[in-house]
Protein backbone atom coordinates (compact mmCIF):
# COMPACT_ATOMS: atom_id res chain seq x y z
CA UNK A 1 0.00 0.00 0.00
CA UNK A 2 1.25 3.70 -0.97
CA UNK A 3 0.95 4.93 2.51
CA UNK A 4 2.41 2.02 4.84
CA UNK A 5 4.95 2.34 1.80
CA UNK A 6 5.62 6.33 2.34
CA UNK A 7 5.54 6.06 6.33
CA UNK A 8 8.55 4.07 5.83
CA UNK A 9 10.54 5.68 3.20
CA UNK A 10 10.05 8.81 5.39
CA UNK A 11 10.21 7.05 9.10
CA UNK A 12 13.69 9.01 9.85
CA UNK A 13 12.44 12.57 9.22
CA UNK A 14 9.15 11.54 11.70
CA UNK A 15 11.58 10.97 13.91
CA UNK A 16 13.40 14.28 13.90
CA UNK A 17 9.51 15.55 13.89
CA UNK A 18 8.94 13.94 16.86
CA UNK A 19 12.29 14.90 18.60
CA UNK A 20 12.08 18.56 17.10
CA UNK A 21 12.91 20.80 19.91
CA UNK A 22 9.52 22.69 19.07
CA UNK A 23 7.43 19.39 19.37
CA UNK A 24 8.79 18.14 22.51
CA UNK A 25 8.34 21.72 24.13
CA UNK A 26 4.74 22.41 22.65
CA UNK A 27 4.06 18.29 24.47
CA UNK A 28 6.10 19.31 27.82
CA UNK A 29 4.25 22.79 28.11
CA UNK A 30 7.50 24.69 28.08
CA UNK A 31 7.17 26.18 24.77
CA UNK A 32 8.03 30.19 25.07
CA UNK A 33 4.41 31.97 24.56
CA UNK A 34 6.28 34.41 21.88
CA UNK A 35 7.36 31.32 19.91
CA UNK A 36 3.98 29.77 20.24
CA UNK A 37 2.95 32.74 18.85
CA UNK A 38 5.06 33.28 16.14
CA UNK A 39 4.14 29.59 15.16
CA UNK A 40 0.36 30.14 14.83
CA UNK A 41 0.38 32.91 12.93
CA UNK A 42 2.27 31.50 10.53
CA UNK A 43 -0.19 28.40 10.95
CA UNK A 44 -3.43 30.28 10.10
CA UNK A 45 -1.08 31.90 6.82
CA UNK A 46 -0.29 28.70 5.63
CA UNK A 47 -3.76 27.13 6.10
CA UNK A 48 -5.29 29.72 3.64
CA UNK A 49 -2.99 27.75 0.95
CA UNK A 50 -4.06 24.61 2.47
CA UNK A 51 -7.58 24.61 2.49
CA UNK A 52 -7.38 26.47 -1.68
CA UNK A 53 -5.29 22.67 -2.35
CA UNK A 54 -8.08 20.78 -0.40
CA UNK A 55 -10.46 22.58 -2.74
CA UNK A 56 -8.32 22.01 -6.08
CA UNK A 57 -8.76 18.02 -4.83
CA UNK A 58 -12.48 18.29 -4.76
CA UNK A 59 -12.98 19.89 -8.01
CA UNK A 60 -10.30 17.64 -9.63
CA UNK A 61 -11.59 14.36 -8.22
CA UNK A 62 -13.52 11.74 -10.07
CA UNK A 63 -15.43 10.24 -7.09
CA UNK A 64 -18.41 11.97 -5.70
CA UNK A 65 -17.62 10.99 -2.06
CA UNK A 66 -13.77 11.80 -2.44
CA UNK A 67 -14.80 15.51 -3.52
CA UNK A 68 -17.41 15.97 -0.34
CA UNK A 69 -14.10 15.15 2.11
CA UNK A 70 -12.00 17.14 0.08
CA UNK A 71 -14.62 20.17 0.42
CA UNK A 72 -15.46 19.40 3.82
CA UNK A 73 -11.58 19.14 4.86
CA UNK A 74 -11.64 22.55 2.93
CA UNK A 75 -14.02 23.85 5.14
CA UNK A 76 -12.58 22.69 8.23
CA UNK A 77 -8.99 24.15 7.65
CA UNK A 78 -10.86 27.47 7.00
CA UNK A 79 -13.23 27.42 9.87
CA UNK A 80 -12.95 24.96 12.77
CA UNK A 81 -9.08 25.10 12.02
CA UNK A 82 -8.59 29.15 12.13
CA UNK A 83 -11.54 29.21 14.95
CA UNK A 84 -8.34 27.31 17.08
CA UNK A 85 -5.82 29.66 16.02
CA UNK A 86 -7.63 32.83 16.21
CA UNK A 87 -8.53 31.80 19.63
CA UNK A 88 -4.52 31.79 20.03
CA UNK A 89 -3.71 34.88 18.90
CA UNK A 90 -6.81 36.49 20.57
CA UNK A 91 -5.62 35.60 23.57
CA UNK A 92 -2.15 36.42 22.83
CA UNK A 93 -2.84 39.53 22.02
CA UNK A 94 -0.05 42.38 20.99
CA UNK A 95 2.66 39.56 20.40
CA UNK A 96 0.75 38.77 17.11
CA UNK A 97 0.88 41.53 15.34
CA UNK A 98 3.01 42.89 12.77
CA UNK A 99 5.08 39.20 12.26
CA UNK A 100 5.72 38.90 8.69
CA UNK A 101 5.15 35.62 6.79
CA UNK A 102 8.12 33.65 7.34
CA UNK A 103 10.29 32.15 4.13
CA UNK A 104 9.27 28.33 5.35
CA UNK A 105 5.69 29.36 5.72
CA UNK A 106 5.68 31.28 1.89
CA UNK A 107 7.50 27.89 0.53
CA UNK A 108 5.22 25.94 1.63
CA UNK A 109 2.31 27.44 0.83
CA UNK A 110 3.40 28.11 -2.99
CA UNK A 111 4.57 24.60 -3.06
CA UNK A 112 0.78 23.34 -2.44
CA UNK A 113 -0.75 26.34 -4.16
CA UNK A 114 1.30 25.24 -7.25
CA UNK A 115 0.77 21.25 -7.12
CA UNK A 116 -2.77 22.27 -6.83
CA UNK A 117 -2.72 24.23 -10.83
CA UNK A 118 -0.20 21.63 -12.30
CA UNK A 119 -0.28 18.33 -10.97
CA UNK A 120 -2.94 15.57 -11.46
CA UNK A 121 -5.47 14.49 -8.96
CA UNK A 122 -3.60 11.84 -7.25
CA UNK A 123 -0.38 13.78 -7.07
CA UNK A 124 -2.82 17.10 -4.88
CA UNK A 125 -3.90 13.96 -2.74
CA UNK A 126 -0.42 12.89 -2.07
CA UNK A 127 0.55 16.47 -1.65
CA UNK A 128 -1.78 17.52 1.24
CA UNK A 129 -1.62 14.15 2.97
CA UNK A 130 0.95 14.56 5.64
CA UNK A 131 -0.85 18.07 6.94
CA UNK A 132 -3.37 15.31 8.16
CA UNK A 133 -1.16 12.56 9.16
CA UNK A 134 1.84 13.83 10.34
CA UNK A 135 -0.23 16.18 12.89
CA UNK A 136 -2.33 13.53 14.11
CA UNK A 137 0.38 11.62 14.36
CA UNK A 138 2.15 14.37 16.51
CA UNK A 139 -1.16 15.21 18.55
CA UNK A 140 -1.45 11.54 19.23
CA UNK A 141 1.77 11.18 20.67
CA UNK A 142 1.70 14.38 22.71
CA UNK A 143 -1.06 13.64 24.09
CA UNK A 144 0.00 9.98 25.14
CA UNK A 145 2.86 12.03 27.07
CA UNK A 146 1.32 14.79 28.41
CA UNK A 147 -2.34 13.39 29.41
CA UNK A 148 -5.44 15.17 29.17
CA UNK A 149 -4.62 17.90 31.28
CA UNK A 150 -7.15 21.45 30.83
CA UNK A 151 -3.92 23.15 33.03
CA UNK A 152 -1.74 22.52 30.10
CA UNK A 153 -0.88 25.71 28.42
CA UNK A 154 -1.42 24.29 24.68
CA UNK A 155 -4.05 21.82 26.18
CA UNK A 156 -6.51 23.09 22.89
CA UNK A 157 -3.97 22.48 20.33
CA UNK A 158 -3.09 18.71 21.28
CA UNK A 159 -6.64 18.08 21.49
CA UNK A 160 -7.54 19.10 18.43
CA UNK A 161 -5.07 17.15 16.45
CA UNK A 162 -5.82 14.10 19.04
CA UNK A 163 -9.02 13.84 18.41
CA UNK A 164 -11.05 10.60 17.79
CA UNK A 165 -13.13 12.80 14.50
CA UNK A 166 -9.41 14.17 13.72
CA UNK A 167 -8.26 10.59 12.93
CA UNK A 168 -11.08 9.82 11.62
CA UNK A 169 -10.72 12.40 8.28
CA UNK A 170 -7.09 11.11 8.50
CA UNK A 171 -7.68 7.17 8.01
CA UNK A 172 -10.28 8.60 4.57
CA UNK A 173 -7.34 10.85 3.51
CA UNK A 174 -5.03 8.08 3.59
CA UNK A 175 -7.44 5.44 2.52
CA UNK A 176 -8.06 7.85 -0.88
CA UNK A 177 -4.41 8.65 -1.82
CA UNK A 178 -4.26 4.50 -0.85
CA UNK A 179 -7.16 3.62 -4.06
CA UNK A 180 -5.40 6.42 -6.01
CA UNK A 181 -1.87 4.98 -6.18
CA UNK A 182 -3.25 1.62 -6.62
CA UNK A 183 -4.75 3.21 -10.18
CA UNK A 184 -1.86 4.73 -11.19
CA UNK A 185 0.61 4.12 -13.64
CA UNK A 186 4.33 4.02 -11.57
CA UNK A 187 5.40 7.40 -12.56
CA UNK A 188 2.02 8.65 -11.36
CA UNK A 189 3.00 6.95 -8.46
CA UNK A 190 6.54 7.76 -7.95
CA UNK A 191 5.27 11.37 -8.69
CA UNK A 192 2.77 11.03 -5.78
CA UNK A 193 5.51 10.01 -3.48
CA UNK A 194 7.85 12.77 -4.09
CA UNK A 195 5.02 15.25 -3.45
CA UNK A 196 4.16 13.77 -0.20
CA UNK A 197 8.01 13.41 0.92
CA UNK A 198 8.56 17.15 -0.29
CA UNK A 199 5.47 18.17 2.15
CA UNK A 200 6.53 16.17 4.66
CA UNK A 201 10.05 18.10 4.54
CA UNK A 202 8.18 21.31 4.96
CA UNK A 203 6.27 20.24 7.99
CA UNK A 204 9.57 19.60 9.26
CA UNK A 205 10.61 22.67 8.30
CA UNK A 206 7.97 24.63 9.62
CA UNK A 207 8.27 23.53 13.22
CA UNK A 208 12.28 24.01 12.63
CA UNK A 209 11.33 28.08 11.27
CA UNK A 210 8.79 28.57 13.99
CA UNK A 211 11.70 27.29 16.82
CA UNK A 212 14.09 29.93 15.26
CA UNK A 213 11.70 32.11 14.18
CA UNK A 214 12.57 32.88 10.83
CA UNK A 215 12.99 36.56 9.56
CA UNK A 216 14.11 37.00 6.14
CA UNK A 217 17.56 37.54 5.73
CA UNK A 218 16.92 40.45 3.10
CA UNK A 219 15.09 42.43 5.58
CA UNK A 220 17.32 45.25 5.90
CA UNK A 221 16.96 45.73 2.24
CA UNK A 222 13.34 45.21 1.81
CA UNK A 223 10.63 44.83 3.76
CA UNK A 224 9.50 41.00 4.15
Amino acid sequence: MFCDDIWQRTSDLMRAIHEHPFVTALGDGSLDRDTFVFYMVQDARYLEAFSKALAAASVRADDSADAAFWAQSAHTALVAERELHSGYIDELGDAAKGIATSPTCLAYSSFLQATALSEPYPVIAAAVLPCFWIYQDVGTALLAKAGDDPAHPYAKWISTYSDPEFAASVEQAKAITDRLAAAASPETREAMARAYERAAAYEWMFWDSAWRREGWPTAEWLAP
